[in-house]
């Protein structure tokens, strides 16, 4: 009877990892479009979560590694974020700023 019950407690607490582990992050932003309208409205997107589409990758942009999506959104990285045209990103947002018209957005890979 000991067994059998540390065999089910075992298997509970390898499942509860196993759920915990394959949570997906919440999307804030579906949309670079959303994401834009947002910064737009003058919104604090610091720690938000977007997913959007790349339009164009400049890897030697004076901001560094820039992904651009949308019609001002430029992701901006130090390292090669490995992604190319076409490819869908979700990001988290560390620092929105604003320069000449453009958000330059620093995130990190979710």
């Amino acid at each position: 009877m000991k067994k059998t019950l540390s065999l089910v407690l075992i298997i509970c607490v390898l499942f509860s990892f196993c759920l915990t582990g394959c949570a997906k992050t919440k999307v804030d932003y579906a949309s670079a479009a959303d994401f834009e309208a947002a910064l737009n409205a003058g919104d604090d997107l610091t720690g938000k979560v977007v997913s959007f589409t790349v339009d164009e990758v400049v890897p030697d942009s004076a901001i560094g590694y820039n992904l651009q999506a949308g019609e001002h959104l430029n992701f901006c990285s130090d390292e090669n974020p490995g992604f190319k045209v076409g490819d869908t990103v979700t990001a988290k947002v560390t620092k929105v700023t604003s320069m000449l018209g453009s958000y330059i957005i620093t995130y990190e890979k979710v």
